[in-house]
């Protein structure tokens, strides 16, 4: 430091020849600005290098500060070097002041991984006017810029725990799969992977620098299916890889093109829903890059009753429940007593109560008269299902399904439905009375259905002169329409057949003609009206069926199309796998409760194309099954009071009375015990069901009603709201149409018989049985029996009661149940009593025909043990048995009063009895009893 400093300075004094030497003292000073005139200089920039986990910075010039004050002291010496920066981690030091010579250090290690270079600004000062450095000089600013040297200090490490990889046999790759390895040095010569190596020896494999391994040789799925290798790495320092990584390569057979991940069958459990059929397919391409794919999933049902699988109730069920028009009239019903013209065809009901004939060209059927409707106005529907193939021979005749032609004398056909050469064709010819111009008289339809060995269900519906054809729900106008002139009239009967066209005139001898070779099942015709295409629908709908699980989620990008009946859907895309995704949606649904058992086939068919091509590789087709497991078969029970006894005034009533108002139907079935899989087999849980029932028969046993006398009745206020009608005769009474087992419990319980002449011995027999699926499911034969219990007070039925008695049938016993007796009648006279008073009666009445009834109460006393021997030996001589009750021997006493007191006693015994009857149920005896003088027959029990 210089500031403030006073030297010696020695001056020469020149005065012309004289020179003089002026000493001065030590005490004169100086100021420091006349000594430090000049700042330190150093260079203005450096570079430097420190090689990482070291302090020492080497720079580039050297550290070296220059000051021009030299050699003064302090005012040239340098005494510092400082660092201007955002904490830079060095520390400059002055290695010699005079020189200026400094050192770099940093303050701690450096870390290239933190930090590969630093830049700051350093200064350097000078020592000014002394030790202290007061009054100093700094040099200019210069920028240091030092880089961190890298240590190769850590190994490679690849990115995967581990690799795998699959390639098909036979090719050779140039390349299968690339490892790639790491190192977190911070230079390129350590940090850079300079080389793989494959540690596992005598392997078909190589690997190059960049880590992409390929095989040496064609691999064989045979020979080996799994190959293990070991790989290790080095970097650019020749650092190795601490742990080696193993890759796992897999060798494939031959790639073939087409689906995998699906299941030959898929088993559909009845009332699960939808069930989704391909939840792990996939489609395999080979690698092929693809532009579309296009699959077709195809649902095969035709051996399914009628095409697939749809309810099988009866024709006028199905209308009534889909709303069809009132008044059809049923050509096919099954064949019993009041519809046998159908007796003589070949049917085919199947396991599932589908009705279906089957004509082979042989059979046919004349409708009768009373069946045909008479009155085809303009507006009428003609409706069939129908199962046809092609015809055989080259020139096929008409195969006539529908036939109205003349009866005798001429062979007219006044309409008429018939397939021919695959055509179908309907024929309707007008009477002269209705129209008397050229008229269209025939209408062809030629379609693929009419011939393809399938079951399609057709409608024509008639708006004369537009007649109209609908096949499963779909419309077809005719190609063809032919004009003809109206029919003249005549008194000639028309003949209506079906099967066959009935040819009776103009021939030697009537027969039927133009057979039909096919099958055929609810023919139907409704005069008056058409059907509307919602109903022609309901009717041919499938109740089986394609479907898309969780529509909503599939991509919108796919395309998909349904068929009407839902037996096809067909799904394009671009993307694979959005298309592996839709059709692992693809499901089966059956939405009977009650489907038909049995394998649903599947076809899926698929084509794909390339860019640029337009077809580049071939999917095979795949087959799988859904098979429908066999549903629970539910019980129907009938339950309800199986015996009335009424008074014959009930009968007569207006009301009648009812018969089955105690009535219950119930249904369950058989499900598997869950826990029967743990222990030994154990039967099955009983659980009650809800399902519709389609009819109810209450069939009257033995001899019909008869007409005017009784009837079975049912309002008609009973069937409103419900999908329910019902028929009347003789016979019975039949409920029909598709309902629930409350609405048919509700009506069958207003059922009422009437009788207005109940004979004495009147007992009548109803049975009762309700079905569902048109018999596939019957409920069990519920019996029940209606007996009257008559007192008769006049005396114009005593002779016919003892006529009965004296002759009684050699068969019969009775048997009087003492408990019973007295239980039901409490205040009748006894057994005894009765018993004895009527053979004293028959006796009477036989002997002494004429005498007056107050002899017989004089003589009662004297005759008793005589008339008692008698009546035993005429009973012996019978098969008829009595039982006394022995309890009421003591009412015989009450027979010995006047006859007043008796008459008195037999007006209330009957009434009493009357009263009693209506308050018990129980079965009535097939004897009657007679109020006339105490002959008073009580209940009884015949056994045969």
């Amino acid at each position: 430091s210089f500031g403030g400093a006073w030297c010696h300075v020695p001056f020469i004094l020149m005065s012309g020849l004289t020179v003089t030497s002026i000493s001065l003292t030590s005490h004169t000073l100086l100021p420091v600005s006349a000594v430090n005139k000049h700042k330190p200089w150093i260079e203005t920039s450096y570079h430097g290098v420190i090689t990482e986990n070291t302090d020492i910075v080497l720079l580039d010039p050297p550290l070296v500060a220059l000051d021009k004050d030299a050699p003064i002291p302090y005012a040239g010496e340098i005494c510092a070097f400082n660092i201007h920066g955002l904490e830079a981690p060095f520390k400059a030091v002055v290695l010699n002041g005079t020189s200026g010579e400094g050192q770099l250090r940093a303050r701690g290690l450096v870390d290239c991984e933190l930090q590969k270079e630093y830049t700051f600004i350093i200064q350097a000062h000078d020592c000014g006017s002394g030790p202290g450095g007061t009054e100093g000089k700094k040099s200019h600013k210069a920028v240091v810029h030092i880089q961190v040297n890298d240590v190769n200090e850590f190994a490679p490490v690849f990115r995967e725990p581990q690799y795998h990889a699959a390639v098909t046999e036979g090719k050779i790759y140039d390349s299968i799969l690339q490892v790639e390895a790491t190192d977190q040095d911070c230079s390129p010569q350590y940090s850079q992977i300079c080389n793989y190596q494959i540690t596992t020896t005598t392997t078909p494999f190589a690997i190059d620098r960049n880590g992409n391994i390929r095989n040496t040789e064609k691999l064989s799925y045979d020979r080996q299916q799994q190959y293990e290798i070991q790989v290790t790495a080095w970097d650019c320092g020749q650092k190795r890889a601490l742990h080696s990584v193993p890759v796992r390569i897999d060798v494939k057979p031959v790639c073939k093109p087409g689906w995998q991940g699906w299941n030959k069958r898929v088993d559909y459990e009845p009332g699960t829903g939808s069930k989704q059929l391909f939840p792990k397919m996939h489609l395999e391409t080979c690698g092929g890059p693809l532009s579309s794919v296009r699959t077709t999933v195809e649902l095969q049902t035709s051996h399914i009753g009628k095409g697939c699988d749809r309810e099988t109730y009866s024709e006028k069920s199905l209308q009534k429940l889909c709303g069809a028009s009132s008044g059809s009239t049923d050509l096919l019903p099954a064949p019993s007593a009041a519809t046998n013209w159908t007796a003589s065809l070949v049917t085919d009901s199947g396991r599932d109560s589908d009705l279906i004939f089957r004509f082979d060209g042989r059979q046919a059927a004349k409708i009768p008269d009373w069946v045909v409707p008479q009155n085809l106005t303009d507006q009428f529907t003609i409706a069939t299902w129908m199962k046809h193939g092609p015809s055989p021979g080259l020139r096929a005749e008409k195969e006539t399904l529908l036939c109205n032609s003349d009866k005798t004398e001429m062979n007219r056909h006044h309409y008429s439905l018939y397939v021919h050469n695959c055509r179908l064709v309907f024929l309707l010819r007008r009477d002269f009375t209705q129209v008397d111009t050229f008229r269209p008289a025939e209408f062809h339809w030629k379609l693929e259905q009419i011939c393809d060995k399938e079951w399609h269900y057709y409608v024509i519906n008639v708006e004369f002169p537009v007649v109209t054809l609908y096949v499963d729900g779909v419309t077809y106008d005719p190609y063809l329409v032919t004009d003809d002139w109206p029919i003249h009239p005549s008194q000639i009967d028309v003949q209506l057949t079906v099967g066959a066209c009935w040819q009776g005139g103009e021939v030697t001898k009537p027969r039927f003609t133009q057979y039909f070779r096919g099958s055929l099942s609810g023919l139907t015709i409704r005069p008056g009206k058409i059907e509307s295409q919602k109903v022609i629908s309901c009717l041919q709908a499938c109740k089986e069926g394609l479907d898309i699980n969780s529509l909503e989620s599939l991509d919108k990008n796919i395309k998909f199309h349904f068929n009407p009946a839902q037996s096809i859907l067909v799904m394009e895309g671009e993307d694979l796998e959005n298309m592996n995704a839709a059709v692992r949606k693809v499901s089966y649904i059956n939405s009977r409760q009650f489907p038909t058992p049995g394998i649903r086939r599947l076809r899926i068919s698929t084509t794909v194309q390339c860019f640029g091509e337009d077809t580049c590789i071939t999917i095979p087709d795949i087959d799988a099954v859904v098979m429908v497991l066999q549903p629970s078969e539910p019980r129907i029970t009938i339950t309800g009071v199986e015996r009335l006894s009424r008074p014959a005034s009930d009968l007569r009533a207006a009301g009648g009375i009812a018969l089955f108002q105690d009535l219950h139907i119930i249904s369950t079935v058989t499900r598997a015990d869950a826990t029967a899989h743990h222990t030994a087999r154990r039967p099955g849980v009983l659980e009650e069901i809800i399902h519709n029932l389609d009819y109810c028969d209450v069939l009257v046993l033995g001899e019909e009603l008869r007409p005017g006398q009784e009837s079975l009745q049912l309002q008609r206020s009973a069937l409103l709201g419900k999908h329910l009608d019902a028929t009347n005769s003789t016979s019975g009474m039949s409920i029909y149409g598709v309902d629930s087992m409350s609405n048919y419990e509700q009506v069958i319980r207003q059922v009422h018989y009437y009788n207005w002449q109940p004979g004495p011995l009147l007992e009548r027999r109803f049975r009762l049985t309700c079905s569902e699926l048109n018999g596939r499911y019957t409920s069990n034969e519920f019996n029940l029996e209606v007996s009257v219990n008559n007192s008769f007070s006049g005396t114009d039925k005593a002779g016919e009661h003892v006529n009965h008695m004296i002759a009684p049938p050699q068969y019969m016993q009775v048997v009087h149940h003492p408990s019973m007796i007295h239980g039901l009648y409490p205040s009748v006279p006894s057994a005894a009593t009765v018993v004895i008073v009527m053979c004293i009666a028959a006796l009477v009445v036989v002997v002494v025909l004429g005498i007056y009834r107050i002899h017989l109460t004089h003589q009662q006393e004297v005759k008793l043990a005589e008339t008692t021997k008698e009546a035993d030996a005429t009973w012996n001589d019978s098969a008829l048995t009595i039982t006394v009750n022995p309890m009421e021997v003591g009412g015989l006493e009450e027979e010995e009063e006047d006859d007043e007191e008796e008459d008195e006693e037999d007006d209330i015994t009957s009434a009493e009895s009357d009263d009693s009857e209506e308050e018990v149920d129980v079965q009535l005896p097939r004897m009657q009893r007679s109020s006339k003088k105490g002959q008073n027959w009580d209940k009884t029990t015949i056994s045969y």
